[in-house]
């Protein structure tokens, strides 16, 4: 993927992503934490590991989102689906369902925003965990 893209497979980056493999949604101090916990000898700065999402963000590789708490989040599937974000906990969760992704097209295809075209659609239902539900 990175080669595709022009960029080098370093050392950081291979980190990165293998934590962002495991992880699916993240933010760079989670993947911090996460290779702290698998890596302890060869920490990354938060920084670079920032720096590192937001260049494969923004190439493509990853994508991005905002949480409710105004932090970026990372998502490792970067083609279009719906989420629903726990506003309680911070968390993003792919939600599979492709009879809402069609609703949602079908109405949008009907529909003209004078001065401007849709380039994609990202559904984010904000939720809370249900009584005892996780």
């Amino acid at each position: 993927m990175l080669a595709a893209k022009g960029m080098k497979a370093t050392r950081q980056r291979l980190a990165v992503h293998k934590a962002m493999s495991s992880l699916v949604h993240a933010r760079a101090d989670e993947v911090y934490e996460w290779l702290l916990k698998s890596n302890p000898g060869e920490p990354l700065p938060v920084s670079t590991i920032y720096k590192v999402l937001t260049q494969l963000a923004d190439c493509g590789i990853y994508h991005y989102r905002l949480g409710y708490d105004n932090r970026l989040c990372f998502d490792v599937c970067n083609f279009t689906h719906a989420h629903l974000y726990d506003r309680r906990n911070g968390v993003f969760k792919d939600l599979a369902d492709e009879e809402l992704s069609d609703m949602v097209d079908a109405y949008l295809k009907s529909r003209k925003f004078r001065g401007y075209k849709v380039d994609d659609v990202e559904v984010e239902i904000i939720c809370h965990p249900s009584r005892g539900g996780k």
